[in-house]
C-alpha cells in the first residue's frame, strides 16, 4: 500500500505551496542518490518524495487526491501514475535545488550579449560649487562598443554562428543514472553562439577601452555624499549587450570659513574685547558674493550666536534657502604695552560686581560650596 503523500513529505494536509516546496527541497537533498551512492533505500525514497510533490503541487491533482486518495490516479483516473516518466515539471524544481551545485540556475541564451559593469567615479567639489551648482566635464576610462564590429565581436563581414553543442540554448543535458542534469554549455560558455572569426580590434569581446568625456550637471544645494546616476554610461556590454550605469559620488571639500549642517552655514568670527564690551559691528562675506554687516550689542559674551536669514545653503530642488549662523569668539588682548596694562589695571580697580555678573556669581557660589564642607 502506498504511503500518504503528505506523510511522505512530512507536511500537514493544509500545507501551502511554500511549505510543500520547502519540505521537498529538504528531503530531496537528504535522499539524493549522488549523496547516497549504492543506497537502494535512499533511491526509493527519492522517487517517492518526487512522486508526492508532483501531485500535491498541482492544484487539480491535489484536490482529486484529497477527495479520493491514491484511487484518483489508478486505472487512468487522472491520466496514469507519476514517477519520473510523468514528472514533466521535475526538471524545474531539480534545477532550483541543485543549480548552485552545477554552476548556477537556469539561464537562457541571448546570443552571447551580457550587460556591462557599473562604474564609480569620485568627484570633489567646493562649497561654493555646491552652493551655486555647476556643469562639470569628467573624463572616464571605460569599455565602449567596438566600432569595427558594431559590438558583435565578429570580424567585419562575418557573423557569430550557433553553437553546435547546445543548438544555441547555452545549456546542455548530461545523463546521470536515472535522471539528467542541465548545465552551462562548455563550448560556448552559455552564450549560445561561437565566434569563429573574431574582430581584430576587440579580440571578439565586442568592446574596447577608451577615455570618454562626459558632462555632469550638479544642482545647487547638493550635499556631501550624494550619488548621481548616469544611466547607460557605464561599461559597454559584451557582444552588443546593454551598457551599465555610471555612479558619481560627490564629496564637498572643507571650507576655510564655513561649516555646513543641512541647509545652514556656520561661521566663527573673532572680535576684540573692547568691541564685545562697548558694542560695534563687523562684516562677513557670504557664499552668494555679498557682504553682511553684523551688529554687536554692548556687553556681548563669548560664544554668542547671531543668525543671518537667507544666507545659508539653497535646499535641493526646493525654493528655499537656509541661514548663516555666526558665533563670536571674544579675543583676549595680547602683547600689551605699558600704558595699556596701566589702563586695564585702572579699569579693574574701578570695576564692580555689576560689570562681571557671571564671574562674580560663579565664584560666590563656589565659595558657598567650599564652606559647606566645614559645617
Amino acid at each position: 500500500m502506498k504511503a500518504d503523500f503528505y506523510e511522505t513529505l512530512g507536511v500537514q494536509k493544509g500545507a501551502d505551496e511554500k511549505e510543500l516546496k520547502a519540505a521537498f527541497r529538504k528531503l530531496a537533498m537528504q535522499c539524493h542518490p549522488d549523496r547516497n551512492p549504492g543506497d537502494a533505500d535512499a533511491e526509493r525514497k527519492f522517487k517517492e518524495i518526487n512522486e508526492a510533490y508532483e501531485f500535491l503541487k498541482d492544484p487539480q491533482k491535489r484536490a482529486a487526491y484529497d477527495r479520493f486518495g491514491h484511487a484518483a490516479f489508478e486505472q487512468g483516473g487522472m491520466g496514469g501514475g507519476a514517477g519520473f516518466a510523468g514528472a514533466g515539471g521535475f526538471s524545474d524544481i531539480f534545477e532550483d535545488i541543485f543549480g548552485e551545485m552545477m554552476g548556477g540556475g537556469r539561464r537562457r541564451s541571448s546570443g552571447g550579449r551580457e550587460r556591462g559593469a557599473d562604474l564609480r567615479y569620485n568627484m570633489e567639489i567646493t562649497l561654493e560649487e555646491a552652493f551655486s551648482g555647476k556643469t562639470a566635464q569628467i573624463h572616464v576610462p571605460s569599455s565602449v562598443t567596438c566600432t569595427e564590429c558594431s559590438g558583435s565581436g565578429a570580424k567585419p563581414g562575418t557573423q557569430p554562428v550557433t553553437c553546435a553543442m547546445c543548438s544555441g540554448s547555452g545549456r546542455v543535458r548530461a545523463a546521470q543514472g536515472f535522471f539528467s542534469i542541465e548545465r552551462t554549455c562548455p563550448t560556448c560558455h552559455g552564450r549560445g553562439q561561437i565566434i569563429k572569426d573574431p574582430c581584430e580590434k576587440c579580440a571578439g569581446q565586442g568592446r574596447v577601452t577608451e577615455e570618454r568625456s562626459l558632462s555632469v550637471n550638479i544642482p545647487a544645494g547638493i550635499e556631501d555624499g550624494t550619488r548621481i546616476r548616469l544611466t547607460g554610461e557605464g561599461e559597454a556590454g559584451m557582444r552588443g549587450g546593454p551598457s551599465g550605469d555610471l555612479y558619481i559620488f560627490l564629496s564637498v571639500a572643507p571650507h576655510e570659513f564655513f561649516q555646513r549642517e543641512g541647509e545652514n552655514l556656520y561661521c566663527t568670527a573673532p572680535i576684540s574685547m573692547t568691541s564685545a564690551a562697548l558694542g560695534g559691528s563687523f562684516e562677513v562675506a557670504t557664499l552668494d558674493g555679498t557682504q553682511t554687516r553684523v551688529k554687536v550689542p554692548e556687553g556681548t559674551q563669548n560664544g554668542r550666536k547671531f543668525r543671518v536669514k537667507g544666507k545659508g545653503m539653497p535646499v535641493l530642488r526646493q525654493n528655499a534657502v537656509g541661514d548663516l549662523i555666526i558665533q563670536v569668539a571674544v579675543e583676549t588682548p595680547q602683547n600689551l604695552s605699558k600704558r595699556q596694562r596701566e589702563l586695564l589695571q585702572e579699569f579693574e580697580e574701578l570695576s564692580s560686581k555689576e560689570n562681571s555678573p557671571q564671574s562674580n556669581g560663579f565664584f560666590n557660589r563656589m565659595k558657598d560650596f567650599f564652606e559647606s564642607f566645614g559645617n
